[in-house]
């Protein structure tokens, strides 16, 4: 058993919140931009002052209506200015926040309605409020209940914000002063549910502590990404996510301007207007900007000089972790030229697909390839990969900018201790952690051991603290030959290919090991474009022998990693894309490997036939 710790660096008041963290950044200085809206001219600038006045109207309305302290308050909306205003109206008054995915399927709604008991829900448009008016009228569990619902997007045919702000105009400063108050650290904040693949989701009790004492240690843990010049970020994660949360907080605490984006479908466009100076993603974002670029590089002619710049980032980026490793000088005199050389040609175009002013990224939610991670360091924007679960309010370790360690999770956060069990799984203790599942003793019950929360991940710890996350617990294959198979390396390793979206390697208590494959959309035509291949649907691909001869150099490329019991015999090309709207990923883009592997028994029992 392997333990590593880092220390509490700030401390926070008993009896405060997190609001608390909008009052001092309002008395420090009310005409910092904390947000920033885009508009058809550009982003306009939401001043500390402002954002606190807004909360605070909204807070009133939600007390006119008889919200009391402890009330919950679910909000189903996609990523907006209006989702975070709304947070902290109910924060203000008082009340619990209760995050409700978007893409959410109605029972999905109804079960959270009725577990959390909201009886107030803040819609994003007419279309979710028509969702979740058929949803109280046709479950027997919230037919009879008193839910109120209010739009999001002003529009004056249904309750909005302007409507429930001048609801509670009768309501005085004292008494919205007494709601605000009301709860301390070790209160509940938000009830977060988790995207669990079978059964009923958990509720997690976020408390005020966690959200506030995670943001204000990780404030003085990442000064670089935090405390810079006019710090700012896009958030396009979803907000009903807890690391979305968490991030926006830190955000607060810091004063760094945090823009919102909807879809990162328009991520690139914006990050050109809005200019980030770091940024938070998920893997699959830093595959299809890498991706997109050396499309680009093929296309125009200039697939030689990109490789050759790529390769340069990757063997700097490697030079340079192997140094902070004790295990060489970095990179010497030649390479240290070449890549001067590419920092002048080809470097800078791609930092300024981000903007021009990024100097940090953060990856989370799932592992990163080593190799982006160090394509992107060597090209000048180093990234720095965390771990967490919703249950650890999201960050639990992380790299910092002079602790990187690629190929690891990182270390602890202030505060936080890591433990791996003798079974490899990783343990959790710390500020993040949350108080419990909501109204579920038995599950409690299981999650915890000696004061620890267990992740059901299974990692390792070296000597100095960095943890490396290797799978998942019940994801673990046992071959009929009783070989142990972790599929997580093998299906990064095969998604590394522009043709695939996402690889599922399957054979439990079978006599080999095999994968399922879908194929990229984008990546297919770019493929085809660059092969001279003539356009092909995915449904076409599936049977191309070409197609399939380019699967099968991708998964022989995997299996050098492994020994021949554990590598990859078979597989098979599956029609579908997986995505979150298929119900194959979850809004963090995970895989829902339980879904998959259900949905295409028949096809995983075809590859051993």
């Amino acid at each position: 058993m392997r333990e590593a710790s880092t220390k509490l660096m700030v401390e926070l008041e008993p009896d405060s919140n997190v609001t608390d963290l909008l009052m001092d950044q309002a008395a420090r200085n009310g005409s910092h931009p904390l947000y920033s809206c885009k508009a058809p001219n550009g982003w306009t600038d939401i001043p500390a002052q402002k954002f606190l006045h807004d909360v605070s109207a909204l807070a009133k309305g939600l007390i006119a209506g008889g919200l009391e302290p402890g009330d919950t308050v679910a909000v189903m909306s996609a990523t907006r200015y209006e989702w975070t205003l709304v947070d902290f109206a109910i924060w203000f008054a008082g009340g619990v926040t209760v995050p409700i995915y978007e893409t959410s399927s109605p029972s999905q709604v109804e079960w959270i309605l009725h577990d959390a008991g909201a009886r107030r829900v803040f819609a994003e448009d007419r279309g979710k409020v028509a969702m979740i008016a058929r949803v109280l009228e046709t479950s027997d569990r919230l037919r009879d209940r008193l839910v109120s619902v209010v739009r999001m997007d002003y529009d004056a045919e249904a309750p909005d914000l302007a409507s429930l702000a001048a609801a509670g105009m009768g309501v005085t400063d004292a008494e919205l002063e007494r709601h605000r108050t009301a709860a301390g650290l070790d209160d509940v904040a938000s009830l977060v549910y988790t995207s669990g693949t079978t059964g009923h989701p958990k509720g997690c009790e976020i408390t005020h502590g966690n959200f506030a004492l995670v943001a204000a240690n990780v404030e003085a843990f990442l000064p670089e990404l935090l405390k810079q010049e006019n710090a700012r970020t896009l958030m396009f994660l979803p907000l009903a996510h807890v690391l979305a949360r968490a991030v926006q907080v830190v955000c607060l605490h810091a004063g760094a301007t945090l823009g919102h984006v909807a879809s990162p479908a328009a991520l690139v466009e914006d990050l050109a207007t809005f200019k980030p100076t770091f940024l938070l993603a998920v893997p699959r974002i830093f595959e299809k900007v890498r991706a997109s670029a050396s499309h680009k590089a093929t296309m125009s002619g200039k697939s030689r000089i990109f490789g050759a710049a790529s390769a340069t980032a990757i063997r700097f980026s490697i030079e340079q972790d192997n140094a902070a490793r004790g295990q060489g000088s970095g990179p010497g005199l030649a390479l240290r030229m070449q890549h001067a050389l590419f920092d002048r040609l080809v470097y800078p175009k791609l930092r300024q697909v981000f903007g021009g002013r990024l100097s940090y990224m953060v990856s989370g939610a799932s592992p990163l390839a080593p190799e982006d991670a160090h394509f992107f360091r060597g090209m000048g924007i180093p990234v720095l990969e965390g771990y967490g679960l919703t249950e650890t309010t999201a960050p639990c370790t992380a790299n910092t900018p002079h602790r990187t360690r690629v190929g690891t999770v990182g270390v602890p956060l202030p505060g936080t201790t890591i433990r791996v069990a003798e079974d490899g799984e990783v343990l959790v203790k710390g500020i993040g952690v949350f108080k419990g599942y909501h109204a579920n003793p038995a599950a409690n019950e299981e999650a915890f051991v000696d004061g620890f929360f267990r992740t059901g991940d299974v990692g390792e710890l070296d000597a100095d603290g960095f943890l490396k996350i290797t799978g998942r617990k019940k994801d673990i294959l046992v071959t009929a030959g009783g070989k142990n198979v972790a599929p997580g390396p093998l299906e990064e390793k095969i998604r590394a290919h522009q043709l695939v979206g996402h690889a599922v390697v399957v054979g439990d208590g079978r006599p080999f090991i095999a994968a399922l494959v879908s194929l990229d959309p984008s990546g297919l035509e770019n493929w085809c474009s660059e092969n001279k291949v003539p356009a092909l649907s995915i449904g076409e691909a599936v049977t191309d022998a070409r197609v399939r001869a380019a699967v099968q150099a991708a998964v022989d490329h995997a299996n050098t990693m492994v020994s021949k019991a554990e590598s990859i015999r078979n597989f098979t090309i599956l029609p579908t894309e997986f995505t979150e709207a298929s119900g194959h990923l979850t809004p963090s883009l995970k895989l829902k490997r339980a879904v998959v592997v259900r949905e295409f028994e028949a096809e995983i029992a075809g590859l051993y036939g």
